[in-house]
């Protein structure tokens, strides 16, 4: 055929082509008031079946019954097996500083490059229906979507892992599960086969002390930080290596929930996590993180006193500073959760070159694992067609066919090499281009052991242990002794604390105070099978980067509780809740009632929420204004005086305004007496004294909390 018409042949079917796609466009663009089934036919009545008479059977012929109860019964997918419940956003990374000299990844190249990003949080342990602040590590994966390729940095909130090697991961998982044989307690390690399984394996003692910390409480996930958990490498142009560590520090600081509070706010909203971020991105308050990486010249691993190939250890920033390369930003809440943050499949094998993987054997079994589970999950292999997952470079490769595969291939090949096409895919030299392994150099001989380096499973744990504040060291021994109190065999109690003797003797102490057993006996520990007590000596003892106490910072996004009643006097509370406002913080009116409240000078005053609705584990801190009346009727509200006492039993800073003092009468602050009573701001109903006391409510408010309270054990709340 002469070239002349074939090119006239493939002008008409591109012509085609493009005028089929427009009239599909303009008829999928309809009117939406107009119910159709899936083929596009118009649906006349949504409420009735089709039937015989209208008292008689439904019809099998109703096809648009049938197909939208088949649909129906189709449309729940099988969750993941962890971290299941989560929340996610869109956003991007920006690039601060180039990276060229460490990896050849094209998004780390030049400073001010941005690069798509997809953002999921999670819980690790409960099914998606479970609260989102139970006691648990968190999820924190990344999709970044590059030039190159899809990459996904995915990790969590804690920097180590429970186990060392991929084999045990399903064991952990299960022990860690509610119990098959009753399906329980859900979303919660407080049970005897989690306890059992961490009690005969040593090396989970030191994610042990993470997860009994207020680390495994955050108050939200952007105040939240984020670990890529593994070692990994980075590659540069001349092949040159570095071992690095990912960190996300959250700009709003690291803050977390009391135990008490998560407990309460499950039950008064199981949402918060996914609501707070959801309500900040949606009023413009924009999560952001620093990504910070440790980065350690490949000839000098062997030179920080553990093993860097083990996820059970962190490195300390003392020994290895951070450098902060650049900063996250979510920026768009998701359209569809089901389409996007349900169906989004991260996976730690997705990598770009220029970065690669270490020998880390839990990460090893990772790169399977993901693949499997995800394709499972999600129902074949073209779960990479799905519009979350798909890369924004160009995909060329033979894959073909398979369950819901969306892309229309053409041609009649499907094979490489081949001559009917240009044939440009053929190499057999491995090509100068792409994803190119670092060369390591491997071991011999093949064996099921782990190495020596491995067997230190107690000094971190100490470290970890030593860099808590008093007060975290309390919360520490508290979250112990709340979990193996619901342990029933007394023999894995006791296995727990003969194991904590190991981290700290003290600890150890405390922790079995109030479960009925034996004094903690570190040589009974030793004596069993597998028992391995070998001690690094690390170059600190204690790092302050571990500690979350002093955290302060911007109030940004903080919530206020504004106390009020019939009666509340406004001159003050409108001051110091512009200042609150222009600070970055949201202030909402709390009473008995919705509505309207009348103020001292007749104004209305609208209500947000109510005490019984709204209560003060919800909100930062609490603002009561002056106002005689206000204050009296607060006084007589139990609910007032729980809300504002809970408060104070939570360490939350409280301003108190003139007569609003009468709400911490119990307490028995006076008027300009708050010294020795941390966080507690009370305020003459003065003009010129409201501006300072403002701003002493805002420094208060940044610290987050105010331990050194007194009488906080007396307290009804």
């Amino acid at each position: 055929m002469p070239q002349s018409k074939q090119d006239a042949q493939r002008k008409s079917k591109a012509g085609e082509g493009a005028a089929k796609q427009k009239q599909l466009e303009a008829f999928s663009q309809g009117p939406e008031n107009l119910l159709t089934t899936n083929q596009g036919v118009v649906i006349p009545d949504n409420h009735n079946s089709l039937k015989a008479g209208v008292r008689g059977p439904s019809l099998l012929e109703d096809f648009i019954l049938r197909e939208k109860i088949a649909h129906f019964d189709r449309e729940r997918i099988p969750e993941r097996v962890v971290y299941a419940r989560g929340a996610a956003a869109h956003g991007y990374f920006e690039l601060a500083r180039s990276l060229v000299e460490y990896t050849s990844a094209d998004f780390l190249q030049e400073a001010g490059t941005r690069t798509p990003v997809f953002v999921r949080f999670s819980a690790a342990c409960g099914s998606r229906g479970s609260a989102d602040t139970v006691r648990d590590q968190r999820g924190f994966a990344v999709k970044f979507y590059t030039r190159e390729g899809n990459y996904d940095l995915v990790g969590g909130n804690m920097p180590v892992s429970f186990v060392q090697d991929a084999m045990k991961y399903p064991d952990l998982v299960h022990a860690m599960k509610p119990e098959p044989h009753h399906d329980m307690p859900q979303a919660a390690t407080a049970h005897d086969s989690f306890w059992d399984f961490v009690s005969l394996a040593p090396e989970t003692t030191h994610m042990l002390m993470w997860l009994m910390s207020d680390r495994a409480l955050p108050r939200s996930y952007r105040m939240m930080e984020g670990f890529g958990v593994h070692t990994f490498r980075l590659v540069n142009a001349k092949g040159v290596p570095h071992f690095v560590k990912f960190l996300w520090k959250p700009r709003l600081g690291k803050h977390a929930l009391l135990w008490d509070e998560a407990q309460k706010i499950a039950g008064k909203d199981p949402d918060f996590h996914r609501r707070d971020l959801w309500e900040a991105i949606a009023q413009g308050n924009f999560p952001e993180w620093e990504l910070g990486l440790q980065l350690i010249e490949q000839s000098k691993a062997d030179t920080l006193g553990f093993d860097l190939l083990d996820p059970t250890k962190l490195i300390p920033e003392e020994i290895v500073p951070v450098l902060t390369v650049g900063k996250l930003v979510l920026n768009r809440n998701p359209d569809n959760f089901f389409a996007e943050t349900e169906q989004v499949a991260f996976h730690p094998g997705h990598v770009v070159p220029g970065i690669d993987f270490s020998n880390d054997p839990l990460l090893q079994g990772r790169l399977f694992s993901y693949t499997d589970t995800q394709m499972a999950r999600l129902g074949g292999p073209n779960l990479h067609e799905l519009p979350i997952n798909r890369g924004l470079c160009p995909v060329h490769n033979f894959q073909r066919d398979g369950q819901h595969r969306m892309l229309v291939n053409k041609g009649q090949v499907a094979y490489e090499p081949n001559s009917l096409t240009s044939g440009a895919e053929f190499r057999v030299d491995g090509g100068r281009q792409g994803f190119q392994s670092y060369p390591d150099a491997l071991e011999p001989p093949k064996t099921r052991r782990r190495s020596p380096s491995f067997d230190d499973h107690f000094s971190q744990a100490a470290l970890f242990w030593n860099s808590q504040s008093p007060v975290e060291r309390d919360h520490i021994i508290a979250a112990f002794q709340f979990e193996l109190c619901k342990v029933e065999t007394p023999a894995v109690r006791q296995r727990v604390v003969d194991n904590l003797a190991h981290v700290d003797a003290k600890l150890a102490r405390k922790v079995a105070e109030p479960l009925g057993i034996a004094v903690p006996d570190p040589k009974a520990a030793a004596g069993r099978a597998g028992f391995r007590d070998v001690r690094a000596k690390l170059p600190i003892e204690a790092s302050a980067a571990l500690s979350m106490e002093g955290n302060g910072g911007s109030i940004a996004t903080r919530k206020v509780a504004v106390l009020v009643a019939g009666g509340v006097e406004l001159g003050a509370l409108r001051v110091i809740q512009q200042a609150l406002q222009d600070a970055g913080a949201s202030c909402r009116i709390v009473a008995a009632h919705l509505g309207f409240v009348a103020t001292s000078s007749g104004q209305q005053l609208a209500v947000d929420h109510t005490f019984a609705t709204m209560p003060s584990v919800m909100f930062d801190a609490v603002l009561v204004p002056g106002g005689a009346a206000s204050a009296e009727a607060l006084a007589r509200d139990g609910d007032a005086v729980h809300f504002a006492l809970e408060a104070y039993k939570h360490c939350k800073p409280l301003c108190v305004i003139g007569e609003g003092l009468q709400l911490l009468g119990t307490l028995g602050i006076k008027l300009g007496e708050t010294a020795g009573v941390p966080g507690v701001l009370v305020g003459k109903n003065d003009p010129p004294a409201r501006a300072q006391l403002a701003q002493d409510f805002i420094a208060a408010i940044a610290r987050h909390r105010h331990w050194a309270r007194p009488n906080l054990e007396g307290i009804p709340a």
